[in-house]
């Protein structure tokens, strides 16, 4: 008799000393090994600030997350995914946004603007999650000046699911709108780890998880701040 698959426990945002993250690749997969993730995406800032990827350091950050990915499998049975955060900013914050593209093995330019670097990221097969979308009456009080989805409607048919928490933040717009979601620890720093999570009810290899977060399938968001405090 066919039987559904247990649903993966997913960090899908993270960062690592690549951009602004403050572990190295190896640390944040023993991190999330060890604390018993089935998949991790590793998708740092491209491009941000002095610390990013960029065109000309992409296939060593590859290379690197790549060699990671093999450790963190057998060690852990931890599928490591590549990706980056394609990281448009304006001093308009109701043009910024920022995207997780998960799977993404080609670099992609974001100098073009956000709605070429997206449409760029899913001819390369990537999925592509909208990050801490702001609305614009949020933006006031907003951490981070990243109104564009919430501002721009028509940006919903570039991206595949948008952060419905990042960290402990509820975008409750994405849910009123009927978007497809995920929750993101947005890992930078260890106290990110006990954050919103999603869990994925799909096979544990890369093109079943891309797949499924390229669908409108639903996902189940959990809390796990309790159990990994404990666990730290």
């Amino acid at each position: 008799m066919p039987t559904k698959p247990s649903p993966l426990l997913c960090e899908l945002h993270a960062h690592t000393t690549w951009s602004d993250g403050a572990l190295t690749p190896r640390e944040l997969c023993d991190l999330y090994g060890k604390r018993g993730f089935d998949v991790l995406a590793i998708t740092d800032h491209a491009p941000r600030g002095t610390t990013e990827i960029h065109a000309a350091n992409y296939d060593a950050y590859l290379r690197d997350v790549r060699t990671e990915a093999l450790r963190a499998r057998e060690l852990y049975d931890l599928l490591v995914i590549p990706g980056l955060e394609l990281t448009y900013d304006d001093p308009d914050p109701t043009r910024a946004g920022h995207a997780v593209a998960i799977g993404l093995r080609s670099y992609v330019d974001v100098s073009a603007g956000l709605d070429a670097a997206l449409a760029s990221a899913r001819a390369h097969g990537a999925a592509l999650v909208a990050a801490h979308p702001y609305s614009p009456e949020q933006l006031a009080t907003a951490t981070r000046g990243t109104g564009a989805f919430g501002a721009r409607p028509e940006l919903a048919g570039a991206v595949d699911r948008y952060e419905l928490f990042n960290r402990h933040t509820l975008f409750s717009w994405v849910a009123a709108a009927g978007h497809a979601t995920v929750a993101t620890g947005d890992f930078h720093r260890l106290e990110h780890l006990a954050t919103w999570k999603t869990l994925l009810p799909c096979p544990k290899d890369e093109p079943s998880v891309i797949g499924y977060l390229q669908s409108k399938r639903p996902t189940y968001l959990v809390r796990l701040e309790d159990e990994l405090r404990a666990a730290a």
